[in-house]
């Protein structure tokens, strides 16, 4: 005979486990489109076709969980009610999955704030920005056949070759960014900064740190800038479609007030599990975006305050998303910044890599060479 109480443990059992089915059977039905739009952005590397695509097979994905949940429930149930040590003992074993996921992402993984590579261009660990280049370094990458060579002076700018040596005293347009700017899989002669500068006659100092956010950018510049006796212009990047690293906080990075702030300490399978899945939350988003104005804004009164033009190029591959277009807008147009729109070619992208190739960079380059040119000083 089943006792009451069995048969009162066996009916919690199955309302508990349905209730899990239809609760995710439930969320994937409140995730529409809008929903997704708030809290994952723009890619920078995935079309947004592909991104909605996948977004739809995740909701069909939980709707079938779900409802495999509930139809199986009443089969669990029973099992559950005469073996209840079974719930310890599947409890048990899932925590110790999880530390030892723990375990090994901390003994294996880097977070930002460890950022380190052995590939090219290299780069070290810094207390303040994360990291950096290393400087007076030679090194080369081979990118379908075609070999890239990176050298960095003693700065740990990007120079044309280890002979050349950045003049402090001369007019000098400063570049600060990302990738892009550094021009990744990009010979030097093709880098913005390098066909800027032979378009307006003026040096060029390339100053940017690949995977920078914004507020690495803008530490970067303000450490820098006052190396320049005659900074005649500083360029600057924003991307929206990758301000989504704007909104990191496991490195080093920059809050309200542009008060810096040291990494925050984090579960690495937490941080892994964020990464992959690209969930932020309204207020995340809110909170970068605030700060990302003020950092611009900064970037923008650092310039000015050395005598230089400030300008921020806003580089796109069409089309422009209604999410790149918002962020553009509220970030940059409602603090009337100073910058340039350059719509990019989708095909101008260097191939199995997604950075502008030399057309894109090129393209980039003229939109700032005609921006800056009425301001150039007359040689």
């Amino acid at each position: 005979m089943i006792s009451d109480r069995s048969k009162a443990f066996r009916s919690f059992i199955e309302i508990a486990v349905a209730g899990i089915g239809c609760a995710l059977i439930a969320a994937a039905a409140a995730a529409d489109q809008a929903w997704f739009d708030r809290h994952f952005l723009p890619s920078y590397w995935t079309p947004r076709e592909e991104i909605v695509r996948t977004e739809l097979l995740v909701r069909v994905v939980v709707v079938v969980i779900g409802a495999v949940i509930v139809l199986v429930g009443r089969k669990v149930a029973p099992l559950l009610a005469r073996e209840p040590l079974y719930l310890f003992t599947i409890s048990l074993a899932v925590i110790l999955a999880f530390g030892a996921s723990e375990l090994v992402l901390r003994r294996g993984w880097r977070g930002p704030h460890e950022f380190t590579t052995g590939s090219e261009p290299r780069s070290h660990l810094d207390t303040r920005l994360g990291w950096l280049f290393d400087v007076s370094r030679t090194g080369s990458a081979t990118h379908l056949g075609r070999r890239i060579v990176y050298t960095f002076d003693r700065n740990g700018y990007r120079v044309a070759s280890a002979a050349d040596t950045t003049d402090f005293d001369a007019p000098t347009i400063v570049f600060t960014g990302e990738s892009i700017m550094v021009g990744h899989q990009l010979a030097w002669s093709e880098t913005i900064a390098a066909q800027t500068a032979a378009m307006l006659g003026v040096q060029s100092a390339n100053i940017a740190v690949s995977g920078f956010a914004t507020d690495q950018a803008y530490l970067r510049l303000a450490a820098e800038l006052p190396r320049f006796r005659h900074p005649v212009a500083v360029v600057s990047l924003f991307a929206p479609s990758i301000f989504d690293r704007n909104l990191d906080d496991d490195r080093p990075h920059l809050g309200r007030g542009l008060v810096w702030l040291p990494p925050v300490r984090q579960w690495r399978l937490m941080a892994l599990a964020r990464r992959s899945i690209g969930y932020r939350s309204e207020e995340t988003v809110e909170r970068g975006t605030a700060v990302t104005r003020e950092v611009l804004t900064a970037t923008v009164r650092l310039a000015r305050s050395r005598g230089a033009v400030p300008l921020i190029v806003v580089p796109q591959f069409e089309p422009e998303g209604q999410q790149e277009r918002e962020l553009r807008q509220r970030i940059i147009e409602e603090s009337h910044l100073p910058y340039v729109y350059v719509p990019l070619d989708p095909d101008d992208r260097v191939e199995n890599d997604g950075h502008p190739d030399a057309d894109g960079a090129r393209t980039i380059a003229v939109a700032i060479a005609e921006a800056l040119r009425p301001m150039m000083p007359r040689r």
